[in-house]
């Protein structure tokens, strides 16, 4: 077995198990709000970092300028569709005008699923897009689907915790169950989808691995700044989500110059 191939099955593995070990860390410890705060900033920090000094850098070098931006930005397209359908295609703020006209909407057709179905729902989508970003990642540099294996770890722990947390709130009698089988199944995803990566797509021409590698960043970036820096900033005490969110970003540049 090639050391490549032991690398991609240990970050997809570790990033795999994260979201259920969060889930358990819900159920074990009821964190706080301030305990979440800081996590799920943490992870928001991080994941920008890794958008910034290593996913889209090296996708500019593998594909280009044009098509990073292509890949990028079909990528973010890809999940936002997915997210206008999970929510019957209107989504508003809390403060937003189209508040009240969106909320009756969805009292006449409610989200595909419960709160904590269409958090899960999407997560798992997520991961398959993360999954297959760790392993187009190591298909050209380990050390890239290193770092963006970090990225996702600490993200899948986050939201892991986020999901037991809701579901505690939400259906408290059958919540043991419904966390195992709703982090178990977006671990599932990601290390399957790591696997297709790598398998798959391993020995694709340099501007194809690029612009793939781009698009599980555009899908990673929607999805970090309309899920994770909101649920951070709403559990905030102090500002304590941007002061994590500043940390994971810094670690992440520190990583990237080291590597």
């Amino acid at each position: 077995m090639s050391n490549d191939l032991l690398i991609i099955l240990g970050v997809a593995s570790a990033a795999a198990v994260a979201s259920p070990l969060g889930g358990m860390a819900a159920m074990a410890l009821r964190p706080s709000s301030l305990v979440l705060s800081v996590a799920v900033g943490f992870a928001a920090g991080v994941l920008m970092g890794t958008f910034a000094f290593e996913m889209m850098p090296t996708s500019v070098k593998l594909a280009g300028l044009a098509l990073a931006v292509a890949g990028f930005l079909l990528g973010l397209a890809l999940v936002y569709i997915l997210d206008l359908y999970v929510n019957r295609w209107k989504m508003a703020g809390p403060e937003a005008d189209q508040k009240e006209a969106v909320d009756r909407l969805h009292r006449r057709r409610r989200p595909r699923g419960s709160n904590v179905a269409v958090l899960a729902g999407a997560t798992s989508a997520e991961e398959l897009i993360e999954g297959m970003t760790i392993g187009v990642g190591a298909t050209f540099k380990p050390n890239v689907a290193l770092i963006v294996g970090l990225a996702i770890c600490i993200d899948n722990l986050s939201e892991g915790m986020s999901i037991g947390e809701l579901t505690l709130d939400e259906e408290p009698k059958s919540a043991k169950r419904r966390i195992l089988g709703w982090t178990s199944l977006i671990g599932l995803s990601l290390f399957l989808s790591a696997m297709a990566g790598w398998f798959l797509l391993k020995g694709l021409a340099q501007p194809v691995t690029g612009f793939l590698f781009a698009m599980g960043a555009g899908g990673m970036f929607y999805l970090t700044i309309t899920d994770l820096v909101p649920e951070a900033e709403s559990h905030q005490f102090q500002q304590s989500s941007a002061i994590a969110n500043a940390a994971g970003f810094l670690l992440v540049m520190v990583l990237a110059e080291m590597s």
